[in-house]
Order: structure tokens, then sequence, then C-alpha cells
């Protein structure tokens, strides 16, 4: 990190739901030791370890990447060891932090913040001080809202929402997968193991994202291919059972019997090809 950078801000008149009055940057090497701010600090260490004491905490150990709170008013001191860390920080006050503070989502007896996802938190603070050193009030209003997102952020990490999003983004390429492969034959176990996980597991987080374990959704998918066969095409019956991976046409007309409530041919009768 660079040497050390501070701006300091008057907020605006009128900006009184958020507004940030400071932002910089240290590779921090001496303690901060009973001290009191006028409004709340947000302090974020990438690398490095030390500790934190607050009167509601005690003394904490931290080891980065974590961010913590401050709140103002409140006596506070914290110090990096002997090798120093890397930090950054923000002063803000505003009367959005009130409910920050009422729904927990910076909480004084929990003011550290293990971070899974530094990148989105180092690009946040970068872009609020961008903001604050622009020094207009279209850059204190963005600055406002770079806090806010630093808020939020640090929250989901703290819940664990950010692993939960990213699991159901990984759960989603999974359900594509199979979507695409629907016409072929599951082998599950082979299918788990393409995605480092065992049966048991995928099929227990598949049926939660889709409603239907795999071989479910897998019938599902073929079901609806066959549907689109059956209205598009003069494609036989057996033909169409043939193209959606099933071999026996009698099987194929029974499940389709009992999922739409009539046969393959009286549901081409619905449907007659333009």
């Amino acid at each position: 990190m660079r040497d050390a950078e501070a701006i300091y801000r008057t907020p605006l008149s009128a900006a009184g739901g958020l507004a940030v009055t400071g932002s910089g940057r240290q590779h921090a090497r001496r303690a901060v030791t009973d001290r009191k701010l006028p409004n709340f600090a947000v302090v974020l260490v990438e690398r490095g370890q030390g500790w934190l004491e607050t009167a509601a905490t005690g003394r904490m150990s931290l080891t980065g990447p974590a961010l913590f709170w401050l709140f103002p008013n409140r006596v506070h001191s914290y110090a990096p060891d002997e090798g120093g860390w890397d930090e950054r920080w923000a002063l803000f006050e505003g009367s959005f932090t009130r409910d920050f503070v009422r729904l927990r989502i910076i909480a004084e007896r929990h003011p550290v913040v293990a971070l899974h996802h530094l990148d989105e938190v180092v690009r946040l603070f970068g872009k609020l001080h961008a903001d604050l050193l622009d020094d207009t009030n279209l850059g204190q209003a963005s600055a406002a809202l770079m806090l806010h997102r630093i808020v939020v952020s640090a929250a989901r990490q703290a819940s664990g929402a950010a692993d939960r999003r990213q699991e159901r983004r990984d759960m989603a390429d999974i359900v594509e997968t199979l979507r695409r492969r629907a016409m072929q034959p599951l082998d599950l176990a082979a299918f788990a193991g393409e995605h480092g996980m065992s049966p048991a597991t995928l099929r227990r987080r598949f049926t939660l994202e889709t409603g239907l374990p795999p071989k479910a959704f897998q019938l599902r998918a073929r079901m609806d291919h066959a549907k689109q066969l059956l209205a598009a095409t003069d494609e036989k019956i057996e033909t169409v059972a043939a193209m959606i991976g099933l071999d026996d046409p009698f099987y194929f007309s029974r499940v389709f019997h009992e999922r739409e409530g009539c046969s393959p041919r009286e549901f081409r009768a619905r449907y007659p090809r333009v």
C-alpha cells in the first residue's frame, strides 16, 4: 500500500440521510489508544493482524481480511501487530445510521466482520475515496452510496448470504446442465461427481432449487420436449419416444398419460400443426 492518504469533507447541509465525512488508507503500525470519535467509522483491514478493544466487547483479536465498526462517542483502542496492517477507513454520519443499528446491520457488540469477498469491499472503498476527492455535490452523494453498499456487503458476508448467493449461482448452472442433457441417460452418481458432491447432496440441493429431484426434473424436461414434437411435427409416436430418450413407446404413452391426462395422440389432436 502507498503512503498514507486522508481526506475530510464537511457534509452537505441537505445530506441528512447519510454523509461520508472522511476517508483514507495507510499501512498502519501504531496503536490507536482510548480514542472517541464524534461520528461512526468503518476500518477495513485488508491484510495483517492485531486487536480491537471496546467497552462493549473487551479485547478481540483481529485477522484480515476483515472490517470493524466504531460507534460515535465510544472509547475504543486498536492496533496491528509488529508487522503492521494495510487499512482503509471511512467516517460517516446521518439519520440512516439509526436504521443500520436498529436493524442490527451494524452492531456494537459484534463490530468485527470477517470478509470472504475482499475484492468487492476494496472496490467500494476505492470508489468512495475517489468520490470524496471529486469534491462536488454529486461526488459526496456518490460517496454516501458507496458507504451504504459497504454496509450492505459487510452485513451479507457476516450472515453468509454472499456464500449462499454463490451456491445458488452454482446450483443454477447445474440445473441448466441437466436441462441441456435431459434427453441423455442420467447416471446420478457420475453427474454429482462432475460437480464435486455426493449424489445425496446433489439431490437435496437440486430439489431445494427446483422443487424436483434430478430424475423427476429430467422426466419433466423430456415430456415438455415431447409435447413440442407432438404439436410441431408429424413424427410417429414411437419416434417421438425415441427422440426424448425413451425406447419403449408403450412406457412413453403410459407416463405421458399419467402426467398430462391424455394420450400422446389425443394431445396432438388438440394442437394441430399449423
